[in-house]
């Protein structure tokens, strides 16, 4: 899903919203959970999942052109760690799926 097919699927599902109204929805939520990273934050939507910025420290990686070892410096990055609703209702859906298929493939 991307963010324009977000912004579509809330202006569908509320009426009332106009399609601006969604997409500037859409971009403050966004918005707001980028500053709360940038922060060093950690955001938690129950059901959902909860993000946050891990650390990844400084190591000497291998430039694949030539060979050379390369300092790669340290960077703290965006982490999502689903949460077990999320989880389990992946996880029922792709089995109900998985069986759909096997079954077609029976017949």
């Amino acid at each position: 899903m991307t963010r324009s097919d977000l912004v579509e699927e809330l202006a569908a599902r509320f009426a009332q919203l106009t399609h601006r109204d969604a997409e500037y929805a859409v971009k403050t939520i966004l918005d707001a959970m980028s500053d709360a990273l940038v922060r060093g934050h950690r955001i938690e939507i129950r059901g959902f999942g909860s993000f946050s910025v891990n650390r990844r420290p400084p190591r000497i990686g291998r430039n694949p052109r030539s060979g050379e070892s390369v300092q790669i410096p340290e960077k703290r990055v965006p982490h999502f760690k689903p949460g077990k609703a999320l989880r389990e209702a992946v996880d029922a859906k792709t089995a109900e799926l998985d069986a759909k298929e096997a079954k077609g493939h029976k017949a």
